[in-house]
C-alpha cells in the first residue's frame, strides 16, 4: 500500500532524500539530541546589539513601518534577535524621524536602500504583556554606539566617542 500525503501525491521516504552514511548520522544525532525549548521573549533591559538589517514593512492592518532586526551581542542573551517597528504615520513621524536620524536616514528615498553594515547600539529593551497574558517584547529607545564595518554606505549613523565610530 502506497502512502499518499493530503494532495494525494506519493509521499517521500527519509531514504529518498539522504544518503545511507547521511541516515546513520542524522539518526545518531537524532537520537542523542534533545529539542530546544520555545525562545521567551528577553528579559527587559539593556542590550549591546548589531542591526542586521532594515526593511519597508506593513502591520497586519495595513500600516506602513521601516522595521528594524536587532541581534544581541553579548551576555548569555548573545545571538538573539528582536525588533523594532518605526511606524511611519503621521501622529508617528516625529518619533520617526528622531529614530530614523540616529542611523543617519535623512529622507525617505533612503529607507529604499540597505543600511550600512555594522551598526552597533545600545539598546533599551522592555517587555509588555497584552490582554490575553501574551509577553513580547518592545524597544523602548536605541542609541548608535558605533559602526563595526562600513561597506558602500550612501549615509551613515552618528555615532558615540568611539574610535570606529564615523
Amino acid at each position: 500500500m502506497n502512502d499518499h500525503n493530503t494532495t494525494g501525491a506519493l509521499r517521500r521516504k527519509l531514504s529518498d532524500i539522504l544518503l545511507n552514511s547521511q541516515s546513520e548520522s542524522l539518526r545518531t544525532a537524532w537520537a542523542s539530541t534533545t529539542a530546544a525549548s520555545d525562545f521567551a521573549p528577553l528579559p527587559a533591559g539593556t542590550y549591546t546589539a548589531r542591526i542586521l538589517s532594515g526593511e519597508l514593512s506593513t502591520s497586519k492592518s495595513g500600516t506602513p513601518s521601516y522595521k528594524l532586526t536587532f541581534k544581541a551581542l553579548e551576555g548569555e542573551h548573545a545571538g538573539r534577535q528582536f525588533w523594532h517597528d518605526i511606524w511611519l504615520t503621521p501622529a508617528a513621524l516625529p518619533m520617526a524621524k528622531r529614530d530614523l536620524a540616529k542611523l543617519g536616514v535623512t529622507t525617505l528615498e533612503q529607507l529604499e536602500r540597505p543600511l550600512p553594515a555594522g551598526i552597533r547600539c545600545e539598546v533599551k529593551l522592555a517587555l509588555r504583556t497584552e490582554d490575553d497574558g501574551a509577553q513580547f517584547n518592545r524597544v523602548r529607545s536605541f542609541d548608535v554606539l558605533g559602526i563595526d564595518s562600513t561597506e558602500d554606505a550612501d549615509f551613515a549613523p552618528k555615532g558615540g566617542d568611539d574610535a570606529d565610530s564615523i
